[in-house]
């Protein structure tokens, strides 16, 4: 083969190379939009609120004349994880009826991805909070509720004046959770009020 001939054929498979390579960074440059766009389509939650006693004593202020049902949960917590599927479905039957119902989490910084992935897969119809990380989780706990030692879970139940009907520490089944629902629900805050003159 001639020195013409093996610089010819050296040229060619230059150009087939270059021509092979410039697709592929273009693939790969626009690789990063196309993983944006996939990231969008199965996005984890936003990141939730976070509370305090004074952000917890606020997120209350919103259902004032509502029966009210809030739920502290945390991933790290098994009869929590087991709880909350029930929860969303309670929300779902008597939410229509007039039940408002958040979630406080207390999961750490460190298990927000596994946090998001939940919130993800149970699809709760009701908002939730973060518990602040680095506060005083003891004050915490008895400025929410002064009967609660922090055990978890822990729901809550207040009536349509705010102020806590019953609360349940620990896992509880689908029944008793409807019994104190359905409390809350019945109580009418004008069913002691004075009856009209002539009656």
């Amino acid at each position: 083969m001639t020195r013409l001939a093996r610089l010819a054929i050296a040229s060619l498979a230059a150009i087939l190379l270059v021509a092979i390579a410039a697709p592929r960074r273009s693939r790969a440059q626009s690789s990063p939009a196309a993983n944006s766009a996939t990231a969008a389509q199965g996005a984890a939650p936003a990141a939730l609120p976070l509370i305090d006693a004074a952000g917890y004593e606020h997120a209350l202020a919103k259902y004032k004349g509502k029966p009210l049902l809030v739920t502290f949960w945390a991933t790290w917590c098994e009869p929590c994880r087991d709880e909350f599927p029930m929860l969303v479905d309670l929300e779902k039957k008597y939410g229509p009826k007039g039940l408002a119902v958040f979630g406080v989490s207390l999961d750490d910084n460190a298990d927000l991805n596994v946090m998001r992935h939940f919130l993800q897969q149970n699809q709760p119809g009701f908002p939730s909070y973060r518990q602040k990380p680095g506060i005083d989780v003891d004050e915490f706990y008895h400025a929410v509720n002064p009967d609660w030692q922090g055990t978890m879970p822990e729901t809550i139940f207040y009536g349509r004046d705010g102020k806590i009907v019953t609360h349940f520490v620990g896992g509880q089944t689908k029944a008793t959770f409807e019994r104190a629902i359905q409390t809350i629900l019945a109580k009418n805050p004008r069913a002691n009020a004075a009856p009209p003159a002539g009656h």
